[in-house]
């Protein structure tokens, strides 16, 4: 990205993972808080990109979608590097440290222990309203379709929502950093505002890269 030092950009640039699933979904909940996302085919893209959301679909095609185009080394590398990342319902599968399924192989980009398919098949969907940490005003309606459910929090990260069920009270949303993980859809909603609390995710990201870039304005510094 052509970003100037001390020139903070208005809008950060936020991509779409598109191999598969509801991206469209989100690129149009990104559009209605003016947001212009891109659809993420090619690894090449993640650097050019603030935030990613990895949105729902199903885990295991995206997995070996992820594997087959070679995005597992550069995403790792721009996540560590302080790209946000959103996994929504299956993408939360797929950036989990470790799963109750033997498939597929999480990413391992959030240290949470996952459960696919906790509440049961698509006739079992759901919504619920939830209270979110960090989202201001009347709780979510959250959609559940097919949803996981996080089993396991590990140490750092925060749970932004829960829900009770027959076990107790388990996470299904939850942040650690620059990344963030819901069990829901968001996207199937008209509530932005979780899309907005990513927007400004990526924005401190697209900061610290302007912060860490060369002034590509100025020439070789003279010699004393």
């Amino acid at each position: 990205m052509n970003r100037l030092n001390g020139n903070a950009p208005s809008r950060p640039r936020i991509g779409v993972l598109a191999l598969q699933g509801d991206f469209a979904e989100h690129i149009h909940m990104l559009g209605l808080i003016g947001i212009t996302a891109v659809e993420v085919r090619k690894v090449q893209q993640l650097s050019e990109i603030d935030g990613l959301i990895i949105p729902g679909g199903e885990s295991t095609t995206i997995v070996k979608l992820l594997t087959r185009f070679d995005f597992i080394d550069g995403l790792r590398s721009q996540v560590e590097s302080g790209m946000a990342l959103w996994g929504t319902c299956a993408g939360m599968i797929v950036i989990a440290r470790e799963l109750t399924d033997p498939y597929p192989t999480p990413l391992g980009l959030i240290d949470i222990g996952v459960s696919r398919n906790y509440f049961g098949r698509q006739v079992d969907s759901f919504e619920q309203e939830l209270v979110i940490k960090g989202i201001e005003g009347a709780p979510m309606q959250a959609v559940f379709i097919r949803a996981p459910i996080v089993n396991d929090v590990g140490v750092g990260v925060e749970t932004l929502a829960s829900v009770q069920n027959g076990v107790g009270t388990q996470a299904v949303a939850v942040k650690n950093g620059r990344i963030l993980a819901t069990s829901f859809h968001p996207e199937l909603t008209r509530d932005t505002r979780l899309h907005e609390l990513f927007v400004e995710l990526a924005t401190e990201a697209a900061n610290d890269r302007i912060r860490i870039s060369p002034d590509i304005t100025e020439g070789t510094p003279s010699q004393a």
